[in-house]
């Protein structure tokens, strides 16, 4: 119990917070404003506003509030075509309808198994304008994980895309399944395990359930809609994180504070949707009003021959996704017109020197940087400027962020040191839905990555705090050298992981995927390290591959690089 000396610094320290928190909101609220989320409207409108947030909460508001301003506008372009934000509230509304029918309450979880299309979007408000839990299903998973996961996060009912007929069969969810996308366009070209249009499936559609509900505006819901976002799961089972609509502006104003998304504009979205990035960014984009332009598969030509014909102006997606796009820009013969494109927000994995550079090459002074996790939300937003001045940073910190450089003690280490990275903000983690958590020092949360400040105030990441390896006394982080690799011009591509060794404790042991025609040795990609870098930092052994695997969000699965054989 604190003594009555400790009051008066308490007060003050609290009184302090305070201050810097409402700082940060007012920052918030200025973005917002600024990019048009937030305008000057008919009194009318702001009070219809506020009423949808009481009746279906932050995230069920969503539709509703376009629907209003701007009806006729569209909403979603997709492989079936348009639908305008009308259209988009109207279906929310009778899916919601249809959800309170089959029993789903407020608090229920629904599980949502399916790709970048309008259905997607429409179960996600739908789901939330009753209230439910909305759990983010991987659509790799296969059907046992499906299964285990569903029944851990207690979903009540699962909506899926017939290609993943099968996968679900395992799960039994008490109030049944939804087909949300009926029909699979690619089915004529799937592989049999892709396709799930043949397996007879005869679950409801969306569009089924739509067309027998009333699209009368939903009733109040009894308890505010939550996401579920999984992690990645590159090491593990995934495990599943719990958002709940945060009381404060940061998640949208924070990233407004650093990238200039606008009202009312075209962004293409070729990052998962499931994933914290592509909903994070699904969001924005429909707050703003602006038309969200989705492919149920990522094709790099596609999403390029986009950007005209729709005059994308703000894409989001994972670094492998712009490291494909690239490889496309640079084959086409006729380059399309992207003049139009202001904006490409990447996050995901980590960016890497190599790519940052290429992109700003390429596509010029558009490329943003987000470095964040599920667990820590967003922490820093590197820009052109940053990325032009050093293409290994993540960037400033976003405002009313905190970010703290910690030794193994918890102490804070000096600019330019290398330590544990560790994150505060206003909607803070509430650890893992089966139990567990990460690390947390004086209210800062661990990233789980190491790395420094630099004199501007940037952010440099090292890499994971658990993938260093010591090696001979020498402390080396593979990501160091996966990136030096990867700008190999033979390279595609490059990863590296620690293994270990008897006589060094630990040596380092680099993949690396080549270009076509290239011919390059295991000994030029050792001598090439060597001409870099330090001589411990020199890979052992380097595995040639033709595609490092990784997860639908890019993230390279180093679980399966672990268990191939070297000779």
């Amino acid at each position: 119990m604190p003594s009555l000396m400790d009051l008066p610094s308490q007060a003050l320290a609290k009184a302090q917070q305070l201050a810097e928190r409402g700082s940060s909101e007012l920052h918030y609220l200025f973005k917002m404003i600024e990019s048009g989320a937030l305008r000057l409207e008919p009194p009318q409108n702001l009070l219809a506003m506020v009423a949808d947030i009481r009746r279906w909460g932050e995230i069920g508001m969503v539709p509703a509030l376009n629907a209003r301003r701007t009806p006729t506008k569209l909403a979603i372009v997709d492989d079936e075509g348009s639908m305008t934000f009308k259209e988009l509230d109207e279906a929310a509304h009778a899916v919601a309808n249809g959800l309170l029918a089959m029993g789903v309450k407020g608090g229920d979880g629904v599980a949502i198994l399916a790709r970048n299309h309008r259905w997607f979007v429409i179960a996600n408000y739908g789901v939330a304008r009753v209230g439910g839990r909305i759990i983010m299903l991987n659509t790799e998973f296969s059907g046992p994980q499906i299964r285990d996961v569903s029944e851990r996060e207690g979903a009540k009912l699962i909506i899926y895309d017939d290609e993943y007929s099968e996968a679900v069969k395992l799960a039994e969810p008490p109030l049944g399944k939804l087909r949300a996308l009926g029909t699979n366009p690619d089915a004529a070209n799937s592989s049999a395990s892709d396709s799930g249009d043949q397996s007879g499936s005869t679950d409801e559609t969306l569009a089924d359930l739509i067309d027998r509900s009333s699209s009368a505006p939903a009733p109040k819901v009894t308890r505010r809609a939550s996401i579920v976002i999984l992690t990645s799961g590159t090491t593990g089972t995934p495990k599943g994180a719990t958002r709940s609509t945060p009381p404060t502006l940061a998640p949208i104003g924070g990233v407004l504070s650093h990238v200039p998304f606008r009202a009312g504009e075209v962004t293409s979205l070729p990052s998962p949707m499931f994933h914290a990035l592509g909903y994070l960014h699904a969001t924005i984009a429909l707050t703003l009003g602006s038309t969200l332009v989705l492919h149920r598969k990522f094709k790099p030509a596609t999403v390029l021959e986009d950007i005209p014909v729709h005059k994308v102006t703000a894409m989001v997606v994972v670094p492998v996704m712009l490291s494909r796009m690239l490889d496309a820009l640079e084959s086409m013969e006729t380059k399309p017109d992207l003049s139009s494109l202001r904006i490409v927000f990447v996050s995901g994995s980590q960016l890497g020197a190599e790519l940052a550079t290429r992109a700003l090459k390429d596509l010029g002074p558009v490329i943003y940087n987000l470095y964040g996790s599920t667990e820590v939300a967003l922490a820093t937003i590197a820009g052109p400027k940053d990325l032009q001045m050093n293409p290994a940073t993540v960037g400033p910190v976003v405002k009313g962020v905190k970010i703290r450089i910690l030794d193994d003690n918890g102490n804070e280490l000096p600019q330019g040191e290398v330590g544990r990275i560790f994150v505060g903000n206003s909607f803070p983690f509430q650890g893992y839905t089966g139990g567990g958590g990460k690390q947390i020092i004086d209210g800062l949360l661990s990233s789980g990555d190491v790395g420094y400040f630099d004199h501007n105030g940037l952010l440099f990441v090292s890499g994971r705090d658990d993938e260093m390896i010591v090696s001979g006394g020498e402390n080396v982080f593979p990501a160091e050298v996966e990136d030096l690799i990867s700008g190999h011009p033979d390279v595609v591509e490059a990863t590296a992981l620690g293994v270990d060794d008897p006589d060094w404790g630990a040596r380092l042991r680099a993949f690396v995927v080549l270009r076509e025609e290239a011919e390059l040795s295991e000994e030029a990609v050792k001598n090439y390290v060597r001409e870099h870098l330090a001589r411990y930092k020199v890979p052992r052994e380097v595995v040639f591959l033709a595609e490092l695997p990784r997860n639908p969000t890019g993230k390279i699965l180093k679980r399966e690089l672990r268990e191939i054989e070297v000779q």
